[in-house]
Parts: structure tokens; sequence; C-alpha cells
């Protein structure tokens, strides 16, 4: 059998990077507060909210800490209903948990998008909304933005996975209140951990600055340049709000800024990749990678297609006979204990809600990474593989529709 291509590899760090890292290893200076001024981690906030066109950013140890930090920094009260995608990681409602929030999931559909008439049905006795564009895949986020408008509801978006997104092109991250990010391995920046939020709310990052861990003045090191608004804001909390030290270090600082000027290139390369493979698997029946809504532009290093018209045994083969191919697919609903699966949530106050059109879109949703770096070879080799077993499990002599 031909040798598939590895994809569980992370992107590789750039050279450009080691100098950065030895200086740190050497100094030990590896404390984000460490320096008067100009900490690689303080260099990093400038740079990514250039690149996001922000005026703020925060780095921190995870996009769980940046979820966790912008429902703190909205100031909640105890209890606040938030309502979150029932498809998303588990980190999502977890954050929501730690904030003293309660989540309230809503339904989504088959092309993994939030279902926007259950959505509606749900924003009564809401206080927050948190948007999880899962694998990339954006929501109809005018919808969601006017309907949340017109009763005063923050809306935080959850891009761990769309670094590079655009909508009617706009950044994603950068449409609601504030915008959180990943830096997790199999993102498009890899620093194996760590996260980011971003917002233009001066006394929002005020308040998720010092709860993130800077004590006494510290914070005075995030003021870049003359920032009335934001001065006045960090004086205003000082010592009225608690500490929970989610700070990025210095050395995931170093490693995350060189790849910075890659992401576009990156970008790029994974919405050719995507396309690429989608444009075969679309070719069998049985396969079906959901379409872009026509305001987006996706940046996807993963590939997700639903099975159609295949009976639960079915879709078990599929999985076996795409691994004896080589290549592993996750159903996420199929999957044990999926951390993507709602009814694995089982810290939810209240048991897992029913949602049956998640449910149903997750017994038959795959997963497959398509790293950036990957040739269109082995593209082939991916594709190629996952075509065989559809047709293996379809069989030669089944009908379409049959």
């Amino acid at each position: 059998m031909t040798q598939m291509p590895n994809v569980h590899d992370a992107e590789p760090i750039p050279e450009a990077a080691r100098a950065e890292i030895d200086r740190l290893l050497l100094s030990g200076d590896l404390f984000r507060y460490t320096a008067p001024q100009d900490a690689p981690v303080a260099l990093l906030e400038r740079e990514f909210a250039a690149l996001l066109g922000t005026k703020y950013a925060l780095a921190v140890s995870s996009c769980s800490a940046a979820l966790f930090l912008s429902l703190k920094a909205l100031d909640l009260p105890r209890d606040a209903r938030v309502l979150i995608p029932g498809f998303t990681f588990a980190a999502v409602p977890s954050s929501v948990v730690h904030a003293d929030c309660v989540p309230v999931l809503c339904e989504v559909g088959e092309n993994y998008r939030i279902d926007m008439a259950d959505f509606k049905a749900r924003l009564d006795d809401v206080q927050a909304v948190i948007v999880s564009h899962m694998r990339g895949h954006t929501s109809d986020m005018d919808a969601i933005l006017s309907l949340c408008a017109a009763r005063d509801i923050p809306v935080v978006e959850d891009a761990a996975h769309s670094l590079g997104t655009l909508w009617h092109g706009e950044k994603i991250g950068t449409l609601g209140r504030v915008g959180c990010f990943s830096f997790q391995s199999y993102k498009m920046v890899n620093a194996g951990e760590g996260g980011i939020l971003v917002t233009d709310d001066a006394d929002l990052v005020a308040r998720a600055v010092i709860m993130s861990g800077a004590y006494e003045h510290n914070w005075a090191k995030h003021v870049d340049g003359d920032d009335p608004a934001l001065s006045e804001a960090f004086a205003r909390w000082q010592n009225k709000l608690p500490l929970y030290n989610l700070r990025l270090s210095n050395l995931s600082a170093a490693v995350i800024r060189p790849q910075l000027p890659l992401l576009a290139e990156r970008v790029r390369r994974g919405l050719e990749n995507h396309d690429y493979v989608a444009d075969k698997l679309n070719s069998s029946p049985v396969l079906s990678v959901p379409a872009p809504l026509v305001a987006e532009t996706r940046a996807p290093d993963s590939i997700q297609f639903n099975l159609v018209g295949l009976s639960d045994d079915e879709v078990t083969r599929f999985a076996e006979a795409a691994a004896a191919r080589g290549i592993k697919v996750q159903i996420f609903g199929k999957s044990a204990d999926n951390a993507r699966a709602f009814w694995n949530w089982q810290f939810l106050p209240g048991g897992a809600p029913e949602l049956p059109r998640t449910r149903d879109m997750l017994m038959r949703a795959c997963d497959v990474r398509l790293p950036v770096r990957l040739t269109r070879d082995e593209l082939d080799l991916i594709a190629n593989a996952l075509l065989a077993a559809a047709a293996e499990v379809q069989g030669p002599l089944r009908v379409y529709g049959t």
C-alpha cells in the first residue's frame, strides 16, 4: 500500500524563531513582565492587533482562557445565560461554566453552521453570545450581529479555527465585541499552546489584562503610546478585580511572532488544498462537502464532509475502510467520548439538552486534517483513499438514493 502522508504533525517552527528562543533561554527572561517594555509578548500583542486591524490584543495561555476572560471582562451577572452553538469544542461551554455563567445550546445544521431560526428562538433571557466558527465554518454573522444588536447582547467570537477567514472582506474575530484565537499546535499558527483576544473596547481589555495576571502596576506595560482611555480604564480597575494568572510566556511569543508574516501564504495554500480535495470528494454520491456561505472566504487546514444516505453500519464501515487505507477519519458523533459531541458534556448544568438536528449531523460528519504543507500528490492520495472507501461501502450495484 502506498504510504499516506503524515497529517498529524503541526506546522514547523520557522528558523527565524531559533535565535530569539536561544537568547531567551540563555537569559532566562521568560516572564512577560520582567522587561520594562517591549517584551516579546508585548511585541506579539502589538503585531497581532495590527494584523487584525484592532486597537488592542491580549495574549494569554489558551483560547479557552481568552474566552473565559472575555466573559469575565463583560461583567456579566452570576448565572448569566450565554448562548453557544451545539457544535463546538468542550472548552467553549467549559469557559462559560468557569465564568460562573450558564451555557445555552442552539441547533447547528448539516453545513456545520448555526441554525438561525433556533438561534433566534433561544435569544430571550440570554445575556451574551459566543459564536464558535467551528472548524473554520462561519455562521451567518450578518443575521447574528443584527439580532444581538437589537437586544443589546454582546457577541464574543470563538475564532480558534478561523485566523485568516474573512466575512464580506472583514476579518473574522473583529466583528463582535471581542474575538478569541488559538495558537495550539493544530492551528494556522503553532505554539503548542496559547491564545489571544482582540477588541476595540478599552474598558473591556483593561479588565481582561488585570484579570489575566497584571498585578500591581504591570498593566502599565500594556499602554503603548498615548492612550488616555486605556490608562483611565486601568486606573479605574486597579485592585478591584481578581487575578486568574493566565499569562503567555515570552518563549511562546518568540515561537509565534515569526509565523505571523507566513499567515497569508498558509491561508492561501490551506484554501487551495481544501477546495481541491472538496471537488474530488463531491464526485461521490455519498460524500458531501458543504459549500461556504457567499460572504465567507475561508482559511481551512482541515476538511469536513457528510456521509449521505448511509446506514449506521455503513458509516462505521466507511471509517474502517478509510483506516485500512491509511486515513484516520474522525466521525464526530461516533468517536468515543468525542469532546465535540455535546452529549458528552456531562458537566453542563442540568445536563445536555436535546438537539436532534445537531446530533443527526454529528453522526454523519467526518473530519480529516489537511495541513497546508501537503503537496498535490499527497492530496490525491488522501482524496483517492476516501473515494475508494466510499465506493467500497456504497457497493458496485448501489443506486444513489436507494
